[in-house]
């Protein structure tokens, strides 16, 4: 009885000490959050303006941006997902040298700065879809439904075919490994497209709602699949239920959000305009937002389909264009975040060749980079029966992995399925197709108003 209070008490007084600690912490925390975002902020600006001088996307800028104070460079901003510790970060060494800070203490402090400003870049991309789903245009997406769908079937059943095949073949890779790297290559990062698009005036465009239609798509088929391989890894075997329960979850979700969403539309303006205090339109559209992004989350799908779910119910709403404005100041501060922290976890010392272990994964990561390339390419053939639709810039829309392909590569490297030159081969497929679609795609959609521009000249001289 004796040894058993004394163990009670001991946990107990352990509990007290950690709790007390993060309390003492606290301060130190919220500072070294403050200074994250200083840097955030500072590389997106720095970054985005430098990229609008030289006439490329933003976004680019805010990813290179991202790159330079993150793993890859000046280490401000670090994340222990990323291998990271807190000795890595100079934030970190800041904050030990403004506060006594024993090293148990700095590392609580930076895994819980980390977890904030990783949430705050979740948050952003939340946002940013659900301003995609305002911008976007429910019957043109309608419109373009069947063939955003083959684009996406496409973009995933030949990268994913040609990058399994080719890593078994060519390089001899074990079965199960060589099918998770070809799963990575499926993925499209909805976010860096549609952020590009909208910059560029395309998001509406037949073409803008294409690709936007079947990263969509692809997404969900991204979560099937890494769902399959994900489980091939573990037992060896798919879990057949699991695969059909995200198949019908999917379908469901966004079709019944779709549907529900014209009888929830009055009862929105009906609240907004009986609210007199202030944010009567944004909290009211938020609480939707958020709350769709939550039931995404919770039955496995993404956050980020249930607030472009949730964006594209409210579009059709006469408060549409006033809500989209109300909607701007707020994804200019959290969407930065995202976009930064994507180019921050990239490390770019996986590219160094003098480094013996990045040799092989350097070898890879060329066949990779071809296939993930020409596998997305191809998807813009794949729409058949529309005259005048610009096919090049429709297949270089799906080309960005993003954070998504990181995502697959962090599951594949926990599970033990990928050996490290294969990781760093994906790592880097990653990084190369996010940093090359944003200018591409401003290549491809200037080709095509070039060439109209060409032909209508031709019908004035004829």
């Amino acid at each position: 009885m004796m040894f058993s209070e004394s163990i009670a008490n001991l946990v107990w007084q352990n509990s007290l000490l950690a709790t007390t600690n993060e309390a003492e912490n606290a301060p130190i925390i919220l500072a070294g959050v403050l200074l994250s975002l200083v840097v955030i902020y500072l590389a997106s600006k720095i970054g985005g303006e430098l990229s609008r001088m030289i006439d490329l996307p933003p976004v680019l800028g805010e990813l290179l941006g991202g790159v330079v104070v993150g793993a890859s460079a000046l280490h401000l901003v670090v994340f222990p997902e990323s291998g990271a510790a807190a000795s890595d970060s100079t934030i970190m060494t800041i904050l030990q040298l403004i506060n006594d800070i024993s090293p148990a203490a700095v590392t609580s402090i930076f895994q819980s700065q980390s977890e904030i400003i990783s949430v705050l870049a979740e948050l952003g991309v939340i946002i940013l879809l659900f301003e995609i789903g305002l911008e976007s245009d429910l019957k043109e997406l309608t419109k373009v439904g069947y063939q955003a769908t083959i684009v996406a079937c496409v973009g995933v059943a030949v990268p994913f075919a040609a990058g399994t095949t080719g890593l078994m073949l060519l390089f001899h890779v074990p079965v199960i490994p060589a099918i998770f790297a070809g799963a990575a290559l499926t993925a499209t990062s909805i976010g860096i497209t549609s952020k590009v698009l909208s910059e560029i005036g395309q998001l509406k465009s037949r073409e803008g709602q294409i690709i936007v239609g079947a990263a969509v798509i692809d997404d969900i088929l991204g979560i099937i699949v890494l769902a399959v391989v994900a489980s091939l890894a573990k037992t060896g075997e798919v879990d057949i239920f699991n695969v059909i329960y995200l198949i019908v979850s999917a379908t469901v979700f966004l079709i019944g959000s779709i549907l529900l969403g014209k009888y929830f539309n009055q009862s929105f303006v009906a609240i907004a305009n009986k609210l007199q205090t202030r944010g009567n339109l944004i909290i009211p559209a938020f609480i939707f937002a958020f709350f769709m992004a939550f039931l995404g989350n919770a039955i496995h799908l993404e956050a980020i389909l249930g607030a472009f779910a949730a964006g594209l119910v409210l579009d059709e709403t006469d408060k549409r264009k006033e809500l989209d404005e109300q909607v701007k100041p707020i994804a200019d501060i959290l969407v930065p975040v995202f976009f930064v922290t994507v180019g921050a976890k990239v490390d770019l010392g996986v590219l160094n060749p003098l480094v013996p272990g990045n040799r092989e994964g350097l070898i890879i990561a060329t066949f990779l980079i071809v296939v993930a390339i020409i596998g997305k390419v191809v998807t813009g053939w794949s729409i058949f029966g529309q005259a005048g639709v610009n096919r090049l810039a429709v297949g270089v829309g799906m080309i960005p992995r993003g954070e998504v392909g990181l995502v697959f590569a962090g599951i594949g490297a926990a599970s033990g399925t990928l050996d490290k030159p294969l990781q760093a081969a994906i790592i880097i497929m990653v990084i190369l197709t996010t940093f090359l679609a944003p200018p591409c795609l401003r290549f491809a959609f200037k080709q095509s108003t070039a060439e109209a521009e060409s032909l209508e000249e031709a019908k004035l001289i004829g």
